[in-house]
């Protein structure tokens, strides 16, 4: 029995001679009550193919699977039961919410690469992940060659062997291209336990709660994946895309940094963009991070803005201009990371990790944290262990964006509110105000919030023009709620 936006999965033996992966095609076409699909599958080794789907409704399927992987074709039906889950997130205006209309608000993480370390530490991954509130991670499907990310990882994409550059210790990535010859990966053929290995991940991911922005290419490489010609690009995307996409969790992200990329043009990136559409039959979260240079998010294949806040033109104050342009939510994937390594990206302090994390919520964003300590296992890249102090402030501020009764709109001065303005949060940031007066119609119950040592105090209910004595400190934070 399979639930609604659960991954009904068919796997069936098939020819083997040539190149699987190259030669032949499988294919799916699933019909409901309700809906109807035709989904691509893909070889998953030792001679089976697999197709994979995700209902979003109830009832009865049947389904017919074919393709030149056998000289004959499957039917049979399955049964879908109500979903135990609010389904898969899509963007509603410059909000998102789940298939069942319930708002998500997202508060992510970075992890680049943590996926692809030892079993160990992806243990300590998930537990970490347990003690959070975190309900996004980013994380990419080919290793990672940077500062602290020397090493090989344990497994790869294509079948092959890399070259040898473990005598690396350091990188500045701005005057150093990596030598990725001496690599022999055959791009034809898929190394099928990396893509088993993040199917558990992802899975795992979902049973917890969190959606996997799945970070498709990006420019940190010494092994050539970084070169494919967009032949490989569009092989490995038909095999990448259609494993995934029944996964309910599952975002895209076609680049980490899309501009740093130098061997992919705009005309690139729009191809990529259309094979992702072609191959997702779900449409899932999709789109694509900046370095310096922000992209076009009006697009129609975009479904939200992934910004990167490092240049002072592309800060955290444009959040409503972009929520006013483009008409989608807005998600700052990277604003800097608390940590203490050399690079000024690296090294802010937990508090204003905190303050900035406020500050993209009360402008009508979805703020994303990182966290890089212990260099040889760095949170940001690695995963592991949390060692900051950041993270154990958020689940206060994502209870604050849950318990609206919709998405926060932002206002005037560090202030959002939801279209009725039956809930509001006023929040001062590193301004330390000794009061604040109001006029609001209506009785309003007014808590006072210490965004840093997580306290809430209810001050009072109030109506009319009033004053709220503060405590002149900085992170301090109203919320404002309506009282019947």
């Amino acid at each position: 029995m399979i639930r609604q936006y659960g991954t009904w999965e068919l796997a069936l033996p098939g020819k083997t001679d040539g190149n699987p992966f190259a030669d032949y095609e499988i294919f799916a076409e699933v019909n409901g009550e309700k809906e109807s699909r035709v989904v691509r599958g893909f070889y998953d080794g030792d001679g089976i193919y697999k197709v994979r789907f995700m209902p979003s409704c109830t009832g009865s399927y049947s389904y017919r699977v074919y393709g030149s992987f056998s000289d004959e074709t499957a039917e049979g039906t399955f049964m879908v039961e109500e979903a135990d889950s609010h389904g898969m997130v899509h963007a509603d205006g410059t909000a998102m919410r789940y298939s069942d209309g319930t708002l998500y608000n997202s508060i992510g993480t970075t992890c680049y690469v943590w996926n692809l370390q030892s079993e160990e530490r992806q243990q300590q991954t998930y537990e970490s992940l347990k003690k959070t509130c975190f309900n996004k991670i980013r994380f990419c499907v080919f290793p990672k060659h940077y500062d602290f990310n020397f090493h090989d990882p344990i497994s790869f994409p294509f079948e092959g062997t890399p070259v040898d550059n473990s005598g690396i210790t350091k990188l500045n990535f701005n005057d150093y291209k990596p030598d990725t010859e001496g690599n022999s990966w055959d791009f034809t053929r898929i190394n099928v336990a990396h893509f088993q290995m993040m199917d558990q991940q992802i899975q795992k991911l979902m049973e917890m709660g969190i959606e996997a922005d799945i970070i498709l290419f990006h420019p940190y490489d010494r092994w050539g994946f970084s070169k494919m010609t967009m032949e490989q690009n569009e092989f490995y995307l038909r095999y990448v895309i259609p494993r995934f996409a029944a996964y309910r969790n599952v975002w895209w992200s076609l680049a980490n940094e899309y501009d740093f990329c130098q061997y992919k043009t705009n005309d690139d990136w729009e191809q990529i963009a259309a094979w992702i559409q072609a191959y997702d039959p779900y449409r899932h979260m999709c789109s694509i991070h900046n370095g310096y240079i922000m992209y076009d998010f009006s697009k129609d294949w975009v479904t939200h803005c992934s910004v990167q806040r490092q240049p002072r033109e592309v800060d955290l104050d444009y959040i409503p201009k972009w929520l006013e342009k483009y008409n989608k939510p807005v998600v700052i994937d990277e604003m800097c990371y608390e940590g203490d390594i050399e690079h000024d990206w690296g090294n802010i302090t937990a508090k204003e990790m905190v303050h900035r994390m406020w500050t993209t919520v009360v402008y009508g964003g979805h703020p994303g944290h990182g966290e890089c300590y212990e260099r040889e296992n760095v949170w940001w890249s690695h995963g592991g262990i949390l060692h900051g102090e950041s993270y154990k402030r958020f689940d206060l501020l994502l209870q604050m964006m849950n318990e609206a009764n919709g998405p926060l709109i932002p206002g005037r001065d560090r202030q959002a509110s939801t279209a009725d303005k039956s809930y509001m949060l006023y929040y001062f940031g590193d301004r330390q105000p000794h009061c604040k007066w109001f006029t609001l119609e209506g009785a309003h119950r007014i808590d006072l919030i210490d965004t840093w040592n997580m306290t809430v105090e209810t001050i009072g209910t109030f109506s009319g023009k009033f004053r709220i004595d503060l405590p002149a400190k900085e992170g301090m934070a109203l919320r404002i709620v309506k009282v019947d």
